[in-house]
């Protein structure tokens, strides 16, 4: 949505009135450039001011309540310019304390039997408020019954920020993008009444329904995207006709040291249907941890070098394109020349391999976003494959399959994705999906223990490690949170084991340390200099350590399904039996309901359906960063439904050719200069 163009006849910024250049520059820093950007700076959340019966109240709840005062206050003042005001206000029948820290100016405005509106905690058992905010002029209340919050920084306060939206509001036309029967149908607001009320709702009412046609709207433009582009590509978007030689390919298959899988041997043929026909090829593979994408891809690689075609797999970091060339040589031997492509390739060694790769001499190269630097030149790639491309961002992918302007494009994930919702996301983008493992691979044990039975865990991890096995061990926190003091973190638990395992060689990972430093751990661990490593989700995406059989998950309700499902699938990697311990103790019936989950299949594809009918905590893609379509008031996973519904009214407007009458020539021509030849967003 940040990319429609809203406004008609947009001033600059630097033209608001009273705007200094250390405001303008402040704004700059939040991302906010344009005119636009000022007016989708959406509130994070809203402070619900609504007034409530103190009878009806939870404990411990905030609460807004009316009442008036029967006490004159006092004021305390103790320590170091600290206060404490007291007054008593009589509150729908209920005597009540209230008291106020730090605030002794509040005392010169309370006056006795005065109406008052005070927000702040209700301790019942105590009949107390800790107030927060008190308010006199009630006329004042009723009008602001939600108080937008925004995201702020630093020489930027709530008011002046809030101030600065509600003026350019006034000053600025929006346009309107939804066409009208669609609104009348849907019972939908204008886009301009949608956008002022979410910066200034009046009740929850009109939040919510403005909340629903913002989502809306920006499915629905989403959706209009991937409809055309998807119209366009089966008409337009030429690729390379990759005439594989079937025996060749055949024959290695054949000398495989292991069967295919059915679901690999699906996938195979779906692809190669696509790279036999005229035009680029667009396709998912999702297939869970270990259940042999690797497999699917050189298979398909050897096959464009039968074609007389180069390959290209960019991967998220440098030790996973070290492991996939490692294995991709294991499995090609002499047919293929395997070229490895990272920042480590330096000086001589560097410009040698890009002669080769210019020249046609290297059959597929495995690297890291250095396949994207301008200085990479391929001699005629035909397929791209970029493994978990949601790490990277839609200038990274773009660039890289520029390298081969016509050339086929798979991208392969271990995070499956439901049907319905890769079908709303995706568009028509065709979908490959491996749902078995390999024969002789175990499924992982997983369990579920309470906090207290954590050392009988670490006897089960110890004897692991006599059998010469390695283990992780996850925790949700990098450091201690004052935020979150019940929640065990990295540097405390690497701590503990020193002291719990003291012959085993603990290592630790974590988000805070340089990619040199994370890249050295991983090396280590993978070599076995390390055996337990003790990391955050930064391994949720990692390398295949087979050794590895024992994965301990600390405060494991802190993570949502998909997540810990891609935590678990470190281990379970050889035929050695692997385990997986949950160590949570879940306070609400959502996470017991997780645990209960996790431990009963380990299918990634059933965990998906099952997370994305729960909407429980925990973002349903494990990170913010998965490189879905990120929007700012809809939600593809507790939205899917309205998506579908944008999903069809998009499919309706293209198939129709409605969409190509001069109704939508604005539309459509702002869609073609801004959003063309950029799948993902």
């Amino acid at each position: 949505m940040t990319k429609v163009n809203l406004i008609e006849n947009p001033y600059e910024l630097k033209d608001i009135k009273g705007l200094g250049p250390k405001r303008l520059q402040i704004l700059n820093e939040m991302n906010i450039w344009s005119i636009q950007d000022l007016i989708l700076h959406l509130p994070t959340r809203y402070e619900d001011n609504s007034l409530v019966d103190l009878n009806d109240a939870d404990n411990e709840s905030t609460v807004t309540v009316q009442g008036e005062v029967y006490s004159s206050p006092t004021v305390a003042f103790f320590g170091r310019n600290k206060s404490k005001l007291t007054v008593h206000v009589m509150i729908n029948g209920i005597a009540v304390k209230v008291v106020f820290f730090n605030q002794p100016y509040l005392k010169k405005h309370i006056q006795l039997h005065q109406p008052v509106v005070i927000k702040g905690k209700w301790l019942k058992h105590k009949q107390e408020i800790n107030g927060t905010k008190m308010m006199f002029d009630l006329s004042q209340v009723e009008a602001a019954q939600f108080t937008p919050i925004y995201r702020v920084k630093e020489g930027l306060k709530q008011k002046p920020l809030k101030d600065m939206i509600q003026k350019t509001l006034k000053d600025v036309t929006i346009h309107e993008w939804l066409p009208s029967d669609l609104r009348q149908k849907y019972k939908l607001e204008t886009l301009n009444d949608t956008i002022n009320a979410l910066h200034q709702a009046k009740d929850k009412q009109s939040l919510l329904k403005a909340r629903r046609t913002f989502a809306f709207t920006e499915f629905f433009m989403f959706e209009l995207r991937m409809q055309w582009l998807n119209r366009l590509e089966k008409t337009s978007d030429q690729a390379v006709e990759v005439d594989y030689n079937l025996d060749d390919v055949k024959r290695f298959i054949d000398g495989l040291p292991f069967e295919l899988t059915e679901g690999q041997k699906t996938s195979v043929n779906e692809i190669f249907r696509d790279l036999k026909a005229p035009i680029r090829m667009h396709r998912l593979l999702q297939g869970d941890v270990g259940s042999g994408k690797t497999v699917v891809a050189a298979i398909c690689m050897y096959a464009l070098k039968t074609a007389g075609y180069q390959s290209a797999l960019m991967v998220p970091t440098e030790i996973l394109a070290e492991q996939h060339a490692e294995s991709l040589v294991q499995l090609f031997g002499d047919k293929m020349n395997v070229a490895l492509l990272t920042g480590s390739v330096k000086g001589k060694k560097r410009r040698l391999l890009l002669e080769q790769l210019a020249q046609g001499e290297i059959d597929c190269v495995i690297g890291t976003h250095a396949l994207i630097q301008d200085d990479v030149v391929f001699h005629n790639v035909g397929l791209v494959i970029t493994d978990e491309q949601h790490r990277f961002g839609v200038e990274q992918r773009q660039k890289l399959r520029e390298k081969g302007a016509l050339s086929n494009v798979l991208f392969m994930t271990a995070t499956p994705i439901p049907r319905t919702l890769a079908i709303s996301v995706f568009g028509e983008m065709d979908v490959s999906s491996i749902k078995h493992l390999p024969k002789g691979r175990k499924p992982i044990q997983t369990y579920w223990a309470k906090h207290e039975a954590y050392e009988q865990v670490l006897s089960q991890l110890n004897n692991e490690l006599k059998k010469g096995r390695q283990a992780y061990v996850i925790s949700p926190l990098i450091e201690s949170s004052e935020h979150l003091e019940d929640v065990q973190n990295v540097i405390a638990l690497y701590d503990d084991l020193k002291i719990q395992l003291p012959e085993a060689r603990i290592g630790i990972l974590h988000g805070k340390m340089t990619s040199d430093e994370k890249d050295q751990v991983m090396h280590q661990f993978s070599a076995h200099d390390i055996d337990v490593l003790v990391a955050t989700t930064v391994v949720e995406v990692g390398v295949n350590v087979p050794n590895a059989t024992f994965m301990m998950i600390y405060d494991a309700d802190r993570f949502g399904l998909s997540t810990l499902h891609q935590l678990r699938g470190r281990v379970g990697r050889s035929e050695h039996q692997s385990y997986c311990v949950l160590i949570a103790s879940p306070k609400t019936e959502t996470g017991i309901e997780r645990m209960q989950i996790m431990t009963q299949t380990t299918d990634g594809f059933e965990l998906s359906e099952r997370d994305l009918e729960m909407r429980g905590p925990g973002d349903f893609f494990g990170v913010k960063q998965s490189g879905l379509p990120d929007f700012l008031v809809g939600n593809i996973v507790e939205d899917y439904r309205m998506l579908e519904v944008a999903r069809d009214e998009a499919a309706e407007l293209i198939q129709s050719g409605v969409f190509f009458t001069s109704q939508f020539d604005k539309l459509r021509s702002f869609i073609e200069d801004n959003m063309l030849h950029q799948r993902f967003d």
